[in-house]
């Protein structure tokens, strides 16, 4: 059983306690901004953020509500994007099978910028980003050396709230289910974000479009090149199984 996360967005704060441990665990540097109009900082993910706790307000009535989004890689329990990138480089994305974390090795430093764009766009939640320095692709990655080694995921453990919860798959989506029954209670349009889907499942208290344009999954036409990257996954799955058979 893969490990998931439960992000109760009724709980956050927006502290950013998650996304400043999540920048210190990976050593990662800084990014030169600028006041963009919002306390949302830095403006988006980008090659030195893998975590962002998006920013948004609503006037609902004649109140101004604040809505959380502490936004991440899903790790998909089917990842498009490793299927994307299987059809250019096969290994470049991959996925780890005791916890489900999906993972760009330094294969995709290969991919030029066309090939990134390819792939990126093949995520149904626009997380890939690419270090323009070395050409990777990048992006959260579960904190797999933490979770490897018997510990939650950094942003989990600084977390004061209970917005992040992380552990098996089963007792998450149990979590997950309590918790939205709870907050129907008061918030009617609660829902879970593709609890089925991904490995990062995201308990939302009110409409999905109040919180991030891609808060939940967005379909993008099927085109020749997303049509090939599926058969060509589908492919790879039936040659692996034959292997193992």
């Amino acid at each position: 059983m893969s490990k998931t996360f439960l992000i109760d967005t009724t709980r956050c704060t927006a502290c950013r306690g998650c996304q400043l441990a999540c920048k210190e665990w990976y050593e990662l540097p800084a990014n030169k901004t600028f006041q963009m109009g919002t306390h949302q900082n830095p403006p988006d993910l980008n090659p030195n953020n893998y975590k962002l706790v998006r920013f948004s307000e609503h006037l609902i009535g004649d109140k101004v509500e604040w809505y959380f989004f502490p936004d991440q890689c899903r790790h998909c329990l089917n990842p498009p994007c490793q299927g994307a990138a299987d059809t250019l480089i096969e290994g470049a994305v991959i996925q780890d099978e005791a916890t489900g974390a999906v993972i760009f090795t330094e294969k995709s430093a290969k991919f030029s910028k066309d090939d990134f764009e390819y792939v990126r766009e093949s995520c149904p939640y626009n997380i890939p980003r690419r270090d323009e320095k070395s050409g990777r692709m990048v992006k959260c990655v579960m904190c797999i050396d933490r979770v490897q080694a018997g510990m939650v995921p950094a942003c989990v453990k600084v977390c004061p709230t209970g917005t992040m919860n992380f552990g098996e798959r089963d007792e998450m989506l149990a979590l997950a289910e309590k918790r939205l029954a709870k907050v129907r209670e008061t918030h009617p349009d609660a829902m879970l974000a593709d609890p089925y889907d991904v490995n990062v499942i995201y308990l939302l208290g009110d409409k999905p479009e109040r919180y991030h344009e891609h808060s939940v999954a967005s379909v993008a036409p099927m085109n020749r090149k997303n049509l090939f990257a599926t058969v060509r996954s589908a492919v790879g799955n039936v040659k692996d199984a034959v292997r193992k058979g």
